[in-house]
């Protein structure tokens, strides 16, 4: 199994290699790919050493799977050029993600939609995943109408530049700004670019990708994304409201049950979900469920994952996972 990672020496390329040696994914040979600038690099992976590579010469060794997480535009131009030599790519960006030709997929959800002729597969946004994981078994038994979402983003999500950001401004030093404002101490209701409509680019996501990994355009969400000066993941209030009526009981049984959610929700001993214990984990956390009184069928919870890993990297080895058990690849 030779494998391929398109920005190994990234933010979520760096993940995606450690999430793939602790989960013993069976990788015979490992290609390391980045930028020009760092071909000539040597990565650690399995107690070996590997040289970093180019695009054209990754291409060249024809990968079983490709895990991409160079950014959009490397992933349109990259992508069908893997593909179209055989090889199986999962990309981390939005390129492909609306895409009706391309699945949309979080492995717990709807992996069973792939097939040996998907050669590129989309992962969702880091903020979808955790929300969708949460949604998907209460979708399921109480059907849902309407979603109203604030994320709480960490600076992970923005990459290595606003980590340094938040570095310098601890210290007091100046330094290049990821964002237009400071960070520390600092909440930005700002991810992403504004779109015609007064929403960012974020916030649509979490919009449109639910609708497509739920196969359900009548599931509404109107999102408002916060970059916040965290590490450990990304949080969400979420207000769900149902076309059943519900039982808080059985909705804690229903999240519990469901595969990659813990529930951590016990007020009297102040247990609910935090990014600082989420980080490093590959469980969406999910806690401060109750019922919303000033409407019906209407419930309020709090979801945490770090976005890293299952918002992006363990996803994405998930999926390549399913493929092998199915002998998709």
């Amino acid at each position: 199994m030779k494998v391929a990672v398109v920005g190994a020496t990234g933010m979520v390329g760096s993940v995606m290699l450690k999430v793939l040696e602790e989960r013993n994914f069976p990788v015979t040979e490992l290609i390391p790919v980045a930028s020009e600038k760092s071909v000539g690099k040597k990565l650690s992976f399995a107690n070996k050493e590997y040289e970093v590579v180019g695009l054209e010469t990754a291409v060249s060794m024809k990968p079983d799977i490709a895990l991409f997480s160079a950014g959009g535009d490397t992933s349109l131009e990259w992508a069908p050029k893997f593909a179209a030599n055989g090889t199986t790519v999962i990309d981390n960006s939005s390129a492909w993600r609306m895409n009706p030709a391309n699945k949309l997929v979080i492995p717990e959800i709807n992996a069973g939609l792939l097939t040996k002729e998907d050669k590129v597969i989309a992962n969702p946004n880091c903020s979808t995943i955790q929300l969708l994981m949460a949604l998907k078994p209460l979708h399921d038994t109480y059907g849902i109408k309407r979603v109203v979402v604030s994320t709480y983003q960490s600076i992970t999500g923005t990459g290595v530049k606003a980590v340094r950001q938040l570095e310098n401004e601890y210290a007091g030093e100046k330094g290049e700004m990821a964002y237009p404002y400071p960070i520390h101490r600092n909440a930005l209701p700002h991810c992403d670019v504004f779109q015609e409509n007064g929403y960012t680019k974020e916030e649509m996501k979490l919009s449109n990708e639910t609708m497509k990994i739920l196969g359900d355009d009548s599931v509404k969400v109107s999102a408002t994304a916060i970059r916040i000066p965290v590490v450990g993941g990304h949080s969400e209030s979420v207000n769900i409201e149902f076309k059943k009526e519900f039982d808080e009981v059985e909705v804690r049984q229903l999240l519990a049950d469901f595969p990659g959610i813990t529930v951590q929700d016990n007020p009297a001993v102040n247990t609910y979900p935090m990014p600082i214990y989420a980080e490093g984990k590959d469980d969406v956390f999910v806690g401060r469920i109750r019922r919303d009184y000033s409407q019906p069928n209407t419930l309020n919870m709090w979801i945490v994952a770090d976005n890293l890993r299952k918002g992006a990297a363990t996803n994405a080895v998930q999926i390549a996972e399913y493929l092998v058990a199915k002998d998709l690849v």
